[in-house]
């Protein structure tokens, strides 16, 4: 008697071999289509108790149910993970991952202190501060060429021959400007002596004045540097489009552009237009790709 009701007990637990072909499966597929979501919730944690590991359809059902209509996004976070769970390998485990992101940023806007108020808002601080960041790089790098150049210059200067010849232009490599006007360098040169004059000239010869010496100062300019020519900026490209097909997501779309499913941000980032929210997309929506 015990063997047959073992057997019996195999026998209704292995008579629907497929989840999907289970009553309380189909009963609450019927419950969503009429909008009775806590009755369908009901039937697929049946399937559950039914079937215990052997029920990730069901799993899935119910995150979306948890989701989408009872506003528990933790229950629903619990429930996408062991979808995952069983199916790491399903088409629509990178929807899940993006849903389970989706529930964690609703969780934490229900905080008192809202760390996160907008999400989008927040992908579009993380490319603005990525731009300023490079920005300001550039500019250290100019201004550490111009301190070098400026001590190039006055080295040179300071080395100048001072034995009354004069120097000759600087060589055009070693002129700078720092995108004001010309600034004149002063360099004093000791005068020329003057001839001493006998105390009694001779008889009446007119006395002859030698003619005033050379300006004892003279003013070295150093011509501005031609402005270093500019980088031709590379030629801007229209941007990539990309029409979404059947099992596209945007993680890997984003390992498609751009081998890294971490950058899916920036897709969304730059579908703002277009998506209400990281889900939002379908079969034949056209996305930017940046």
């Amino acid at each position: 008697m015990a063997l047959w009701l073992s057997g019996c007990g195999d026998r209704d637990r292995l008579a629907y071999a497929t989840e999907t072909d289970e009553p309380y499966y189909k009963e609450g597929q019927s419950l969503l289509k009429t909008g009775r979501h806590q009755e369908a919730l009901t039937a697929f944690l049946k399937v559950i108790d039914k079937r215990g590991e052997d029920a990730p359809e069901s799993q899935l059902e119910i995150g979306l149910l948890y989701q989408q209509h009872i506003n528990d996004p933790l229950s629903a976070i619990y429930h996408f993970k062991k979808y995952l769970a069983l199916r790491p390998n399903s088409p629509l485990a990178p929807q899940v991952r993006q849903r389970i992101d989706g529930c964690i940023r609703e969780f934490a806007r229900s905080l008192p202190a809202q760390p996160i108020e907008n999400a989008a808002k927040r992908v579009d601080l993380i490319a603005a501060m990525d731009k300023l960041k490079l920005e300001n790089d550039q500019l250290k790098q100019q201004l550490a060429d111009l301190q070098a150049n400026h001590a190039t210059a006055v080295s040179l200067a300071d080395n100048a021959p001072s034995n009354g010849a004069t120097p000759g232009p600087p060589a055009a490599e070693n002129n700078f400007s720092l995108g004001f006007d010309t600034i004149p360098t002063v360099r004093t040169r000791p005068a020329a002596p003057t001839a001493k004059l006998p105390l009694k000239p001779a008889v009446t010869a007119p006395l002859v004045v030698a003619p005033p010496p050379a300006s004892s100062r003279e003013i070295v300019r150093l011509k501005p540097a031609p402005a270093p020519a500019a980088t031709a900026a590379p030629a801007k490209t229209a941007p990539r489009k990309h029409v979404v097909q059947k099992g596209d997501t945007l993680s890997n779309i984003a390992q498609r552009y751009y081998k890294n499913k971490a950058r899916w941000k920036d897709i969304y980032a730059a579908n703002r237009k277009v998506m209400k929210n990281e889900s939002d997309i379908h079969v034949g929506m056209e996305l930017v790709i940046p």
